[in-house]
């Protein structure tokens, strides 16, 4: 039986576009996948990097928890996924936002994803793919950081197919 998932991606280091593409076209090998729309985001942490390029990608999967966050950290490392600080460039950053429903305290993974309601480069991706999507009881379209966004749009949702 096959689990709705969500993942983050991240990039901005390198040719940021092309490898969230190669990214997407490596899940599709995990399960059936759909992208939001592809967007340029301010830097989280340190300000002295480039802007991100982020989306969402929803994944059916038959893979367990771990096993996914398994799948995900070794596509980054097949990307070349450099880690150089906390909140810093990164190649590559694939993260498991949500698992169905269930929430998960594992000392190698926290699902929903921490501070996933804090951040409008993972919300309104998410948003994109499921309009009415909850998270712990709260509709996604009502929280503070949909209402005031630091994205801007770079492509629709067919940018990973090219």
């Amino acid at each position: 039986m096959s689990i709705r998932s969500y993942i983050g991606l991240g990039s901005n280091l390198g040719d940021s576009r092309q490898i969230l593409t190669e990214a997407v076209s490596k899940l599709a090998t995990l399960g059936a996948v759909q992208v939001s729309k592809l967007y340029q985001s301010p830097p989280m942490g340190p300000q002295d990097q480039p802007h991100y390029l982020n989306a969402v990608a929803q994944l059916d999967t038959e893979l367990a928890p771990l096993d996914l966050l398994d799948q995900l950290q070794r596509l980054e490392q097949e990307a070349g996924r450099v880690r150089l600080r906390h909140w810093g460039e990164r190649t590559l950053d694939l993260d498991l936002l949500l698992y169905g429903e269930q929430q998960i305290q594992h000392e190698r993974l926290t699902v929903p994803h921490v501070g996933i309601l804090q951040r409008d480069f993972v919300l309104i991706p998410l948003l994109d793919l499921d309009p009415n999507i909850q998270i712990q009881g709260q509709t996604l379209k009502n929280v503070a950081p949909v209402q005031q966004p630091t994205l801007t749009v770079v492509a629709d949702q067919d940018w990973a197919s090219r």
